[in-house]
């Protein structure tokens, strides 16, 4: 991947592993869907990419640390952008009970009534990830489809703290 403004590597922290089924598939979707299709462009940095992004929560804060792509870290120098939780909490909780009904109702419950709650999953999901566009919007540009994968990302990392 040579594209510039674009993230072609994606780690979590390494004690983010979630026993969950649906948990760990829902990050590996995010990582697989954000590295195939993203625009992110650090504001006031030189370096157009691409980047290796790692993510991590730390002190009630996610961390993103942005380098270049294929560069190890030790060697290159790496961004730090710092976003405060308090902002997405009420978001990522309303988010974990849509969910926990949403993965409740697949079991048993009709198709409409799957759909209506998938919707409710869907538009929380969206605010999530306009909350993630407005919290970044000083610090890095990006689309509206890598905002909703960088919020999935967030919330397994939430869960797990």
């Amino acid at each position: 991947m040579d594209q510039p403004y674009t993230i072609a590597e994606v780690t979590l922290d390494e004690h983010t592993l979630h026993p969950r089924p649906e948990v760990e598939h829902e990050r590996a979707v995010a990582i697989f869907d954000l590295i195939e299709e993203n625009s992110f462009r650090p504001i006031d940095w030189p370096d157009p990419g691409p980047y290796a992004l790692h993510l991590a929560l730390s002190d009630n804060r996610l961390l993103l640390d942005v380098r270049h792509y294929g560069i190890p870290p030790e060697s290159c120098e790496t961004l730090r952008l710092i976003l405060p939780l308090k902002s997405f909490r009420s978001i990522v909780r309303d988010y974990f009970l849509v969910c926990e009904s949403y993965y409740d109702a697949i079991k048993t419950a009709s198709p409409s009534h799957i759909e209506a709650i998938d919707m409710g999953r869907r538009g929380l999901h969206n605010e999530g990830s306009d909350l993630m566009r407005e919290r970044l919007a000083d610090k890095v540009e990006v689309d509206h489809q890598t905002a909703r994968r960088l919020f999935t990302l967030l919330c397994v990392l939430y869960l797990k703290n």
